[in-house]
């Protein structure tokens, strides 16, 4: 746990020194793309923090375009097991996207300070135990005895905390966005979960869309445009089955996703990449040279990001 705890901050900084680093080039391609496209009008409001203060376990930390006022897109960053909102702010920052505003989720359970090797005291003390979450609904060993953690706890809890309250209470209903206004961008336990609310969001009959959408008909897109975020991107993170509708006629989701992995990757083989695009319609799977599963370090894994990000800017409906 120790290892994957500080691989996980190391990956936070290593990302933002990549990201500064090229985000003028990110800038340009993004920018260049929106030429010639006729300019997306501002939502209803653009959100503030105050907007958020009122879910009850849930902690972001916003970084807004400059102007504020540019606003046109949402980029909600979900960092991965045993790290925190502020790195994930910092890299929104850094990446500079044009009329971005990104919103960074702090995990919705802190991790025990037992696994970061502190009594409680020592980590009151330090605030070490302020700085590590993770989203799982439980921290539980995997089932095959390998002693790895189990990469699918359950995300019943993050589930509702960020789609139900988060996104559809106070991006949607409150501020009046639509969910093809937002992207998504997670690493590691992160990463399945950006993946899992993408999964997630296919169902037309979700109570919560139903009543957004009865309630704001005039205002809102149509059913079908509420059934998919504008992209997703997943650094080392596979979809967890947990999150896959059990339906057996479901319709494959329509979120465009975006999967970076190592060669030896961990958690993401063939057989992950695999479900994506049973469940997904829209799955691109760039393979690093290098075999871990760490934040892009280099211009030839950042590029991906880059075309990626540009490529859904540039889009109008998933």
């Amino acid at each position: 746990m120790a290892g994957c705890r500080s691989g996980a901050v190391a990956a936070g900084c290593a990302c933002m020194h990549a990201f500064t680093t090229t985000a003028p080039k990110l800038h340009t391609l993004s920018s260049q793309g929106r030429k010639g496209k006729k300019k997306m009008a501002p939502p209803t409001r653009i959100p503030t923090e105050e907007d958020f203060a009122g879910i009850d376990g849930l902690v972001v930390k916003l970084a807004y375009p400059s102007p504020r006022e540019s606003t046109t897109a949402l980029l909600l960053l979900f960092h991965g097991l045993g790290d925190w909102e502020e790195p994930f702010a910092g890299f929104a920052r850094g990446l500079a996207l044009p009329g971005v505003l990104g919103i960074a989720v702090r995990g919705t359970s802190p991790l025990p300070p037992a696994l970061l090797g502190l009594s409680e005291d020592d980590a009151a003390a330090t605030g070490e135990g302020t700085r590590h979450f993770y989203w799982g609904d439980d921290i539980t060993l995997a089932a095959d005895g390998s002693g790895d953690l189990d990469p699918d706890p359950g995300f019943a809890k993050a589930q509702r905390l960020v789609l139900d309250r988060l996104v559809h209470d106070v991006l949607v209903r409150r501020c009046g966005w639509a969910l093809s206004d937002m992207l998504l961008f997670g690493f590691g336990e992160g990463a399945s979960l950006a993946l899992g609310l993408a999964s997630r969001v296919r169902l037309p009959s979700s109570p919560r869309v139903s009543e957004v959408l009865e309630e704001t008909a005039e205002a809102e897109p149509s059913r079908e445009e509420q059934t998919a975020f504008k992209g997703v991107v997943s650094i080392g993170g596979p979809l967890p089955p947990s999150m896959v509708p059990t339906l057996e006629a479901r319709a494959k989701a329509r979120t465009p996703v975006l999967v970076c992995y190592g060669s030896r990757s961990e958690l993401v083989d063939d057989d992950a990449v695999d479900l994506l695009r049973r469940e997904f319609a829209d799955v691109k799977a760039v393979v690093w040279t290098r075999p871990d599963d760490g934040m892009p370090r280099s211009r030839d894994e950042v590029l991906p990001l880059m075309q990626f990000f540009a490529e859904r800017l540039n889009s109008g409906w998933p």
